[in-house]
């Protein structure tokens, strides 16, 4: 296991990260539900490339400046990052939250330095027939209910958990609630600037997904100038925790052909 380091990102923003492997840089970014989501897909991608893994600033702990209030704010901190740290030819993949973080970066990348996306069932667009379901007002057991194929299995009773890891979730939420809550997990532009970002962009879906459905996915893959998606059976919003072995063969068959490529040069907004 890797072990995280800190930071300095800006002198009021430290940005906790873990880092693994060799190779191509992969930028892997978590959901709502943190960096323990997207462990096990950074483990195995730290095989056969150079992985980050960032905490977003306030989850899990990690101090959020007050100033720090929305998805743009965290896509051009990793951006940042990238340029501080002269890392090119990057993959960004993320979950959920996170994946929408990496559209939001790519639209942003004037630099370039972004050569392809990877988004597992992400946010961050708004599809009139296709609400996404209010996180906020959903209890344990619906939110196990929407989020998974096989909620028996994931569901967790709260009165279970200890007082102090029911108190670090409730403050990641405030935290998600404060960067995605207005306008509700999407940003009103997003999908108007997509169309404009021809990088090879796969998006992974899980056809049980009811809090973003594969429905949405589909709109969401259509805004994009060269992106196909691609739906995984018996999963739902995190296909990497409930089918890993699927959503990691389909990410090594994406990365397998284009290591290296070259980006197509676009016009960012």
């Amino acid at each position: 296991m890797p072990t995280p380091r800190t930071i300095a990102l800006y002198p009021d923003l430290p940005l906790t990260l873990s880092e693994a492997g060799s190779g191509r840089p992969v930028l892997i970014l978590h959901g709502g539900g943190g960096p323990a989501t997207v462990a096990g897909l950074a483990g195995h991608l730290a095989r056969t490339t150079h992985t980050i893994a960032p905490t977003h600033p306030g989850w899990d702990g990690t101090p959020r400046p007050d100033w720090f209030t929305g998805i743009d704010d965290l896509a051009l901190a990793y951006l940042h990052y990238l340029h501080d740290h002269q890392l090119s030819d990057v993959l960004v993949i993320g979950s959920s939250l996170g994946g929408w973080t990496a559209a939001e970066m790519a639209v942003r990348d004037n630099a370039g330095l972004i050569t392809g996306l990877v988004l597992i069932d992400p946010v961050g667009v708004h599809v009139p027939a296709e609400p996404i379901r209010d996180f906020f007002t959903l209890d344990a057991r619906s939110a196990a209910e929407y989020s998974w194929h096989a909620p028996d299995r994931f569901y967790v009773d709260p009165a279970g958990i200890p007082a102090e890891q029911i108190a670090l979730r409730q403050a990641n939420m405030a935290t998600m609630r404060i960067l995605a809550g207005d306008p509700y997990m999407h940003d009103p532009k997003l999908a108007h600037r997509l169309a404009r970002v021809h990088l090879p962009t796969l998006l992974l879906w899980g056809e049980s997904d009811r809090i973003a459905t594969p429905a949405y996915g589909t709109a969401y893959a259509a805004a994009f100038g060269d992106a196909r998606l691609e739906i995984i059976p018996e999963a739902g919003h995190l296909p990497q925790i409930e089918q890993p072995q699927a959503t990691q063969a389909l990410i090594d068959a994406y990365l397998s052909p284009i290591l290296g490529a070259a980006r197509i040069p676009t016009q960012q907004y």
